[in-house]
Formats: structure tokens, C-alpha cells, sequence
């Protein structure tokens, strides 16, 4: 598949790979060649092997219209929006898995952020976590509260 900002990257699904529309449980045969789908799961490289896969609303907004897809040369977008926590320091955290990096990569791409490839989320100090968004110029660090909701971006 591609994503909204150019990148190929292969799809893999497992056994336990569960498939929604919306918000209603859905087989992978329900999903439409060209549809704009979330898929959350581990990478390696630009292999995504699927833990969930979910066809996004249409209507939404664009990924075009809010992610700038990276051209290497290009220089970095020097932008902060929202709420960045106050003593954030890139790279301190834990890294969270299952459900908990489930919602939270949920909550940062369903915001005005709909680009990239998300590689990791990790759990701040403060219970608030830090969704890092690759293949984009911008926002690279996508802030989620601990309810899961978006709080700003950088």
C-alpha cells in the first residue's frame, strides 16, 4: 500500500489481525482497494505487520491538507502546536505496546495529523504519551493525554 505522504510499505496480516469500518468489526474483505485505512502494528523497515486495520471515515480530513510528506534535503519544519509537556525530553520515556500504544496512536491520527508512519509511542513521566510520527516533515512528535485525546504536536 501507500501512504498519504508517497511511502510503500507492505502490509502484513497475522491470525490475530482484527479489521473494522468505522467503528463496526469488519472482515478483510470488506476493505476496498483505495480506501484511506489506519493501520497500527509493528514495523520493521516498511514492513507494517497489521495488529488492527481500520477503514477510515470519508470525508475527513485529508492527509495532504495537514501532512507534508518529507523530501530528504528538506529542511525541518520549526512549528509547535497545542500543548507540549513542560519538561519533555526527546527520548526519555517507555515504550508501550498492545491496547495503551493502540489509543494512543488512534488519538494522533485521527487529529488534524494524518500522515506518516507511526514507528513507536512512549509513555512520559507526567502519564501523557508521545507518539512518534515518521515520513513526514511535520509533526514528528504527536502529545496524546493520558484520556487519549490529542494535546499538541511539534
Amino acid at each position: 500500500m501507500t501512504t498519504a505522504t508517497g511511502q510503500t510499505v507492505t502490509v502484513d496480516e497475522a491470525s490475530s489481525t482484527t479489521y473494522q469500518k468505522g467503528t463496526s468489526s469488519a472482515s478483510a474483505s470488506a476493505i476496498a482497494k483505495g480506501e484511506p485505512v489506519l493501520v497500527l502494528g509493528w514495523t520493521s523497515g516498511a514492513i507494517v505487520t497489521a495488529t488492527q486495520v481500520t477503514v477510515q471515515p470519508t470525508g475527513g480530513v485529508s492527509a495532504t491538507s495537514s501532512a507534508m510528506p518529507f523530501k530528504q534535503g528538506s529542511p525541518a519544519v520549526d512549528k509547535k502546536v497545542g500543548q507540549i509537556p513542560a519538561n519533555y525530553t526527546e527520548g526519555e520515556g517507555t515504550l508501550v505496546i498492545g491496547t495503551e500504544a493502540t489509543k494512543a496512536t488512534e488519538a494522533a491520527l485521527t487529529s488534524a495529523y494524518t500522515g506518516g508512519v507511526v514507528d513507536r509511542v512512549v509513555k512520559l513521566s507526567n502519564g501523557e504519551y508521545e507518539v512518534h510520527n515518521i515520513g513526514t516533515a511535520w509533526p514528528h512528535h504527536i502529545f496524546v493525554s493520558q484520556a487519549f485525546k490529542f494535546a499538541g504536536a511539534f
